[in-house]
């Protein structure tokens, strides 16, 4: 019986295609008998091109519709089937055979009765040479995958006859089958429907084959039909939602409910899988198509009843056409050797220039020097002093203070916690024997880790393998740095650390998904750090992202892991109508005489000009000495930087110059904000942050100009690390000089108290600190004393006079002079147990003493190292107030359960992920074997 084809060309909005589709169809050397076309909600030319060509049907469909859909609607105008040798050869606009595609299926199939469905080579739309796919297969889990694709077509894959599926573009299918097995999956409009098919077709007893001499152009076809473009993110996505469909469509009636069960959780770890192997944008695609697949209503009723209708052998026919596990991961671990070369040589290259181009060596320099500064505190459990205090004694208890729960600051309250207890929390669990001396630690390691970050980051805008190690010098003996150390300001020099870092990660990002994760860790860490910063570095960040817009998707989310830290506390100061002190610095409030622009511009935070004022003072010399030898030891650096926007390579400078700009705004912006208050004098916002910035962008521009200046470079840089050095000899010996506030100590409350503190944990201490002007001062604090790790800025920035506020201040101004009122009863419902006078010689002290020696509810203690203590006894059958965790409430432990969601995901995407590399030769004669090549998308769960 003759045999009869009707080729359905199905187009949509694809006039730049269609004239293409349209000649090679009509050159067929077997002309189709019939031509139905169809014209898919199309917005260009695409009718007009198809009425032209004088197709035996032309249809016009009524909004869009998917490539099977639209052959269904061409069947219902088509002549009707007249025998089992009526074929449909179905074509999309962007399948454009070459003239003997049609004959050659046609000789293929009609020697082998049993094929029902055929498919041509595809070849690529540009590349007439390169297979675009020849063959589908499955996984043993169902994932799809193309047998053949990428390669250039020399005949290597011609003895490849049977196989499990063809592509729906080219493929020729006999009419009846068609119809007896309803067409495609109306569940699947686009990926995997023709596969679909096939699986289909092979179950129902028939072959599904490739045919070698038949070869159609394509550029997508149906598979994302009528979508100008397609982005990895939607074609995975589609591509697992086809994968699940089919699965519930092909698991048995009894293992239906354990697929059902099993998709949410396999989901969640696909999403951790696609972090790990830097696809953050499958993420969603894994938990979409998962939730659809389990509550979206998907139609697996009747496509379960459809495939058992038509199913005449079982599954194992089929076993041999998919592809094994083994060949699976073959071509996932060529994918990832080939990804991994050139990574690998970048790694070994930096290494070596560590070593080689004297980075080591700073870095050993560096901690030289930062043992002389600072190795008296070798052997100190902790460190006190300026706005530092020790940590909790446990890394139970850091971590209890994260996220939302009760601040036992005064007589407590429930808030959230500073982002910087984060910060803290990390860094006493490095040290988790004993939590405070890692306080120490960074204190020994602040130079040399300082110029480690430096180096590397340095290594991005030099060409020149000595001008790293000059940036590391300098960045280690920043002024900024040594004025922050010196002042116990914890949170700068922490800042001062992470942002060379900072920088290499933000340079990467934009070509590495690990590098954009390590880019936000970094900012949600020195924004948690100094807040101060946070404006600059969003500035920077879009400046950035306006300079690399096609890496967008990587560079918008670095904020997002700090968002997540400050939402909880940025809600409660807005809602307090204090959005300012969200800038306040983290940690004790710590008086501060912020400098003038002037002394800013010369890197000092304030107006002691790094210690040199002191130095011009005990030499007899004017005030003005101070300022004009700081300017001359700053001029090098100076100079420099602005020499390098006027060198060869100048537009290298201008972001640095930028970061300078940024650092000394924040600078000075920063010196007139005061959100803090100690006792009754406003704490204005530490500046050294900002400097470090400004220093930041100093370094990079100087680089710049000793780039371009030669020979010349390398005593111009001696001069400038020998100046550096100078300028910061007041600030790294203060330490030796008795001059910096911060020492060694762990105690901040006498001992008396603390040994009642361990039966008594929060016991109270009334700290009455007489002031200037003749006011005192009073703070509770519970137990053995603050720490560090529970200090919060909405108490700090607090303008409001609260009930208990008012309650200690009408308390410690009753016990500070005689007076008729009852403390006893006031001290007893605040659970204060001492108070301790701090150590002052003013009137207010005299006066205070005097007044408490003779108050009969208090027993002198005596003297102590941290002040007169009187013990108040009327606490001791007081029931103790059990505070509120950070677990204890709803809304606790949602905080901490979205943050820990954020920054697991980040974390995960900032994993490096690489595995050893694997060599298997494989055949590509099988069907159930991989080609010689391979493809990416493999999926196995």
């Amino acid at each position: 019986m003759q045999t009869r084809v009707t080729a359905i060309l199905v187009a949509r909005s694809g006039a730049a295609h269609l004239e293409r589709t349209l000649a090679g169809l009509a050159r067929q050397t077997r002309r189709p008998d019939a031509i139905v076309a169809v014209d898919a909600g199309s917005s260009d030319r695409t009718a007009e091109l198809l009425a032209a060509s004088a197709p035996t049907q032309l249809v016009t469909t009524t909004g869009k519709v998917d490539f099977g859909s639209a052959v269904e609607r061409a069947l219902t105008v088509a002549a009707p089937a007249e025998s089992v040798n009526d074929w449909l050869w179905l074509l999309a606009h962007d399948n454009a055979p070459q003239p003997a595609a049609l004959e050659a299926m046609l000789r293929a199939v009609e020697i082998a009765p049993s094929v029902a469905v055929a498919g041509p080579k595809l070849m690529r739309w540009d590349e007439p040479d390169v297979i675009a796919e020849y063959g589908e297969t499955m996984t043993y889990y169902g994932a799809s995958i193309a047998l053949v694709e990428g390669e250039l077509d020399q005949a290597q894959h011609d003895v490849r006859s049977d196989v499990l599926g063809v592509a729906a573009g080219g493929m020729l299918v006999r009419r009846t089958l068609w119809t007896a097995l309803g067409g495609f999956d109306p569940a699947l409009p686009s990926v995997d429907a023709a596969l679909d098919f096939s699986v289909r077709a092979r179950l129902a007893g028939f072959r599904v084959v490739v045919v070698p001499g038949a070869k159609v152009a394509s550029d997508g076809g149906p598979e994302m039909f009528g979508r100008a473009t397609v982005s990895d993110r939607r074609r995975a996505s589609s591509r697992r939602a086809a994968q699940l469909h089919r699965r519930l469509v092909y698991a048995p009636a009894a293992a239906l409910p354990f697929h059902w069960l099993s998709l949410l959780p396999l989901a969640i770890i696909r999403a951790i899988g696609q972090l790990l192997a830097k696809r953050p944008g499958a993420v969603g695609g894994e938990l979409g198509s998962a939730l659809a697949a389990a509550f979206g209503g998907s139609r697996i009723g009747p496509a379960r009843r459809s495939l058992k209708r038509t199913k005449r052998v079982g599954w194992a026919s089929i076993a041999p056409l998919r592809m094994p596990p083994a060949a699976v991961r073959e071509r996932r671990a060529q994918a990832r050797d080939a990804q991994r070369i050139q990574s690998t040589v970048t790694v070994t290259e930096a290494r070596a220039g560590f070593v080689s181009h004297g980075g080591l060596w700073i870095v050993v320099l560096a901690g030289l020097i930062g043992l002389i500064s600072w190795g008296s505190l070798i052997g100190a459990p902790s460190l006190t002093g300026g706005a530092l205090l020790p940590l909790s004694d446990t890394v139970q208890q850091l971590w209890s203070h994260v996220g939302y729960g009760w601040r036992d600051i005064g007589v407590g309250f429930v808030g959230a916690a500073d982002p910087f207890a984060y910060v803290l929390a990390v860094l006493g669990s490095i040290t988790f024997w004993s939590p405070s001396f890692s306080l120490v630690l960074l204190y020994l390691l602040a130079l040399p880790l300082a110029a480690l970050g430096a180096w590397f980051a340095a290594r991005k805008l030099s060409t020149r393998s000595s001008l790293p190690a000059l940036a590391a010098f300098l960045w280690a003996v920043a002024p900024p740095l040594s004025s922050a150390l010196s002042g116990g300001h914890l949170g700068a020099v922490i800042a001062h650390l992470l942002l060379p870092w900072l920088v290499l990660a933000a340079l990467n990002a934009p070509r590495s998904w690990a590098a954009s994760a390590g880019a936000a860790l970094l900012f949600a860490a020195t924004a948690a750090s100094a807040p101060s910063l946070v404006p600059a570095l969003v500035i920077a960040l879009l400046a950035w992202i306006v300079a690399r817009p096609k890496s967008i998707h990587r560079l918008l989310g670095i904020p997002l892991p700090a968002l997540a830290l400050f939402a909880p506390l940025i809600v409660q100061q807005v809602v307090r109508g204090n959005p300012l002190a969200l800038f306040a610095d983290p940690g004790v409030p710590a008086p501060t005489s912020p400098g003038s622009p002037l002394h800013l511009s010369l890197l000092s935070p304030s107006r002691g000009l790094d210690g040199w004022s002191a130095v011009a003072q005990s030499f007899g010399l004017p005030g003005v000495s101070a300022t004009v030898i700081v300017a001359a030891l700053l001029l090098p650096i100076g100079v420099l930087a602005l020499l390098a926007l006027f060198v060869p390579g100048s537009r290298r400078a201008v972001p640095s110059m930028i970061l300078a700009l940024l650092g000394f705004g924040t600078a000075v912006a920063a010196s007139h904000l005061q959100v803090e208050h100690l006792g009754s004098s406003a704490v204005p916002v530490w500046t050294g942050a900002g400097l470090s910035l400004f220093w930041l962008g100093l370094v990079a521009s100087a680089l710049v100009a000793l780039d371009a200046l030669g020979r010349f470079a390398v005593p111009v840089g001696i001069l400038t690390a020998v100046t550096a050095t100078i300028l910061v000899l007041p600030l790294l010996g203060s330490v030796l000089l008795k001059t910096a506030v911060v020492e060694a100590g762990s105690r901040i409350l006498p001992a008396v108290v603390t040994a009642e503190a361990d039966q008594h944990p929060r016991v109270g201490t009334l700290v009455l600190t007489p002031q200037p002007g003749g006011a005192l001062a009073a703070t509770v604090q519970r137990g053995s004393g603050a720490t560090l790790d529970d200090q919060s800025t909405l108490a700090a920035t607090s303008s409001s006079s609260e009930a208990t506020s008012r309650r200690i201040a009408t308390v410690s101004g009753n016990l500070a002079s005689r007076s008729g009122f009852d403390a006893g009863a006031e001290l007893t419902r605040l659970s204060i147990g001492f108070v301790l006078l701090s150590p002052d010689d003013s009137a207010v002290h005299k006066r205070t003493s005097e007044a408490l020696d003779s108050n009969a509810l208090f027993a002198p203690v005596g003297a102590t190292d941290n002040g007169l203590l009187w013990r108040f006894d009327g606490l001791a059958n007081e029931k103790a107030i059990t505070p509120v965790g950070n677990t204890d409430t709803a809304l606790g432990s949602l905080i901490l359960i979205s943050q820990g969601i954020v920054f697991g995901m980040t974390l995960l995407l900032g994993i490096p992920t690489a595995r050893r590399r694997r060599r298997l030769a494989v055949s590509g004669s099988h069907p159930g074997q991989p080609a010689d090549t391979f493809d990416g998308d493999g999926d196995n769960d």
